[in-house]
């Protein structure tokens, strides 16, 4: 642990924002600082005696968006002084990581290193937005690992916070509502890289347009490691599991042995650790196959990007989308695939979907999710003969209607036993 010369020893801070990270940053640096809390939810400090006081250090949790928040103008004026959870912990450790960013399949990577590196005897850490907050963790020493899988809007905050090894496995348009811009959103992924230092090594996919034409306009003191994301190798067979099978998987378990090169690595063990992987709750998650149908939980699905591979399967798709769309997400499947699905679009917030499925495949609305499922299984049985995927991705985020996609994965769990309980 590096105490000395810590910025976050014996200062005058103010925690802004009381989820997951903000309560663990508390806990973690209470008895080492003079700390004020503030939440815009919660009535726990008045504006105004935060806005007078003077502080050392403001430590914003990755939920708080600066330019849309009641102490913006605050922050605006103070943000020399911001700083995060991840930077918390770097002052304080200076163990290896391994930090995983991008649009699309960041928890199952980080979960996969994990699991690979626990497994071969190391000790690992799992933590960041994988539902882990990364001052929460306990018992580490020198040799702890850390897998950490990082949002834009915990990198976008960082000061000081840097990883032996960084990946960025994938950028699309996403969370525009919060960085206005692309280019602002690619910042932010790339904030990972731009902090690395001269012996680090970052991983990229070597085929993604976004990635690379940041790289070309920048410069980095890592190396930059361009990862085959379409390499079809042999040794991938010796990994017989379905999970894999999918483009999008496939391409996280390629990063994911360029990474653990870098590591002392029992091949059996690996080849064992990487069958039994049965990926994580609500990512494409297939939750029953029987009677010639399919149902799959992607509830994670928060964009049209995260949807669109399950869109491509050969079977019939009864597509179940709704929640908030996502600002400048646009659906880019190839018209070869619309004729295969229909889509049941729920809830409240239903213009955008409707604006840019119409026209492209059958569409149906309903006011909520169990009667958009009610309404897909009244079709299914017209047609019980052929093989049939009820897709559940709702390409958008949950906050209308539930907690988070846990929440929102796990009530549909609960609506589906309802009508297939032969289970």
């Amino acid at each position: 642990m590096n105490v000395n010369s810590n910025i976050f020893i014996n200062k005058k801070i103010l925690i802004y924002g009381l989820g997951k990270s903000g309560i663990s940053t508390f806990n973690f640096l209470k008895k080492k600082n003079k700390i004020s809390l503030f939440d815009d939810n919660k009535k726990i400090t008045l504006i105004n005696k935060i806005i007078k006081s003077r502080f050392d250090i403001i430590i914003l949790s990755p939920g708080i968006n600066k330019n849309n928040c009641k102490l913006k103008n605050y922050l605006k004026k103070n943000s020399k002084i911001i700083y995060t959870d991840f930077d918390v912990f770097k002052s304080f450790y200076n163990n290896k990581c391994i930090t995983i960013t991008g649009t699309n399949g960041k928890s199952t990577t980080s979960q996969l290193i994990y699991e690979i590196l626990k497994k071969q005897g190391y000790d690992v850490k799992l933590a960041g937005n994988i539902g882990y907050p990364i001052l929460s963790v306990k018992n580490i020493n020198p040799k702890s690992i850390f897998v950490i899988e990082a949002s834009s809007y915990q990198l976008e905050y960082s000061k000081i916070f840097n990883s032996k090894y960084s990946a960025i496995l994938n950028i699309t348009p996403d969370h525009l509502e919060r960085h206005k811009t692309l280019k602002q959103y690619i910042k932010a992924k790339f904030k990972l890289i731009k902090n690395q230092k001269t012996n680090s090594i970052a991983f990229v996919n070597m085929y993604d347009i976004n990635i690379n034409k940041f790289l070309k306009k920048n410069f980095f003191k890592s190396k930059i490691i361009k990862v085959n994301t379409k390499l079809n190798n042999r040794y991938l067979l010796n990994f017989k599991n379905n999970y894999f099978l999918s483009t999008s998987n496939k391409e996280n378990l390629l990063f994911v042995l360029e990474i653990i090169k870098r590591f002392k690595i029992n091949k059996k063990l690996l080849i064992k650790t990487i069958t039994k992987f049965k990926g994580l709750k609500y990512r494409q998650q297939t939750i029953y196959e029987k009677n010639n149908i399919k149902i799959i939980n992607d509830s994670k699905s928060t964009s049209y990007s995260s949807s669109l591979e399950a869109l491509k399967e050969s079977n019939k798709i009864y597509w179940l989308i709704g929640g908030i769309p996502k600002k400048g997400d646009k659906f880019n499947l190839p018209k070869t695939y619309y004729k295969n699905i229909s889509g049941y679009i729920f809830g409240k917030n239903s213009k955008k979907f409707l604006s840019d499925l119409k026209n492209k495949i059958k569409l149906k609305r309903f006011s909520n999710l169990e009667k958009a499922l009610n309404g897909v299984c009244k079709d299914i049985k017209i047609d019980q003969f052929n093989m049939k995927t009820i897709l559940f991705s709702p390409a958008a985020a949950s906050f209308d209607s539930f907690k988070n996609f846990e929440d929102r994965g796990f009530h549909f769990n609960k609506i589906i036993k309802k009508y297939f309980n032969d289970k």
